[in-house]
Order: C-alpha cells, then structure tokens, then sequence
C-alpha cells in the first residue's frame, strides 16, 4: 500500500529517477511496517480492476440531465490521479474544477493526511451554490 501510495503522489511522469527510488518506508504514511504478505486488501487484490479499466462513456456523461463537475486538488494535479480528472473534464469539453490541498482535502487529519476541509468546504458551496468555476 505505501507503494501504492507512493506511485500516485508522484508528481509528473513516471521516469527512470522514479523507478529507482527506493520502496517507500510505509510507517511515513502511518501504516505498520510489518508486511504479512496478505494482498487482500480490495485496493490491491485485483478486486479493484472493473475501477482501474474504466473509461467513461463521454456520450452518456454530456446526455446525462444533470450537471457533472470534475475536480481535482491543487496538490494533486501533476499526479497520476490529477492528471486523470484533468483529461477526463478536457473529454467533456470542461476544465477541472481546482480544490484546495489534494486528493483528501476535505480531511482534517483525523487519518494522518491532513487536507483543507474549510477551504475544501467553501470551495464546494462555492461550486454547488453558482457552477463550477475552474481555477
């Protein structure tokens, strides 16, 4: 996991400087250091790949009669993750909304990755409240 972890906070491209850092120490991320060798976690047991492989149905999305926003954190836009939102509101013709912090920025810590939740918050009235507004 803090592999894992590790791969989608990594700013940029995956190059060869990525490739050869050294595994992540899992206890930066708050986790045990122990690993018992279980890969049953649904993030990393493969339970994930109907997640992983999907693409939107762009067609589906601009039919749908609702608004749908795309966001991103401000911390994470350069990230695997941030990157993703970025092409996929770019697919709907839209810019991705930009939220204070990252990924979890509407946490305050209580999980060890603390985010902006009241920036987070009146960013998210701000958007809920008058549209989506990109930067």
């Amino acid at each position: 996991m803090a592999a894992f972890m590790a791969m989608t906070a990594w700013q940029g491209e995956y190059t060869d400087e990525y490739a050869a850092q050294p595994p992540p120490d899992p206890a930066q991320y708050g986790m045990p250091t122990d690993d018992d060798g279980s890969r049953e976690d649904p993030l990393l047991s493969g339970v994930s790949n109907a997640i992983t492989d999907y693409h939107p149905d762009v067609d589906a999305l601009h039919a749908a009669p609702t608004r749908v926003v795309i966001a991103v954190g401000i911390e994470s836009q350069n990230t695997f993750t941030g990157r993703a939102a970025e092409s996929t509101a770019e697919a709907l013709g839209q810019e991705a909304v930009v939220f204070p912090s990252h990924h979890g920025g509407f946490l305050g810590g209580e999980f060890g990755y603390a985010g902006e939740p009241e920036a987070f918050a009146a960013k998210l009235r701000e958007v809920l409240d008058g549209g989506p507004t990109p930067a």
